[in-house]
């Protein structure tokens, strides 16, 4: 089921019927968490998340996608025992 709708998607986008090719293209596309530890005992949070090159970039805007804002850094102020 989702693999057409992804077809479908695809196919109104003007990007043919290969939802396999759009897949591996985007997929490459990372993001991940870095947690560093504070000297109060906390933690700061900071998300990195690749910058799509000029084909993924293409991809993202005929599909009407947008990839997240690096969100502010966040500081958890959490204990450890």
């Amino acid at each position: 089921m989702l693999w057409k709708t992804l077809e479908l998607w695809q196919r109104q986008a003007g990007l043919g019927n290969s939802p396999r090719t759009v897949l591996e293209e985007i997929k490459r596309i990372h993001s991940h968490d870095v947690i560093l530890p504070t000297t109060t005992h906390g933690e700061l949070r900071l998300r990195c998340i690749t910058q799509p090159d000029p084909l993924q970039a293409m991809l993202l805007e005929r599909l009407g996608l947008e990839l997240p804002k690096r969100p502010p850094s966040l500081i958890s102020l959490s204990s450890k025992m």
